[in-house]
């Protein structure tokens, strides 16, 4: 799989992880399920990240080591776009 795909969907997890911190209303309905979610979406980014980590660029690499995933996000969206 091509560098770019990898990053296309490194950052699909990220928004997913964004997407269930946000669901308030799964939250509300059923937390134990809602941490059961974010738990298995950040096991999926930290195994991609691993995955890849001898390819990322550094400062993509700094970002996912700290868990800075929304700054991850941004770098991967301006990456594809230029």
């Amino acid at each position: 799989m091509r560098m770019n795909d990898e990053l296309i969907n490194l950052a699909k997890l990220l928004k997913d992880r964004l997407q269930i911190i946000a669901d308030h209303e799964f939250r509300d309905k059923d937390s134990n399920a809602h941490l059961e979610s974010l738990k298995k979406i950040s096991e999926a980014i930290e195994d991609k990240h691993q995955s890849l980590k001898k390819t990322l660029d550094p400062r993509l690499r700094h970002y996912l080591t700290n868990m800075s995933y929304e700054k991850a996000l941004k770098h991967i969206e301006n990456s594809i776009n230029n």
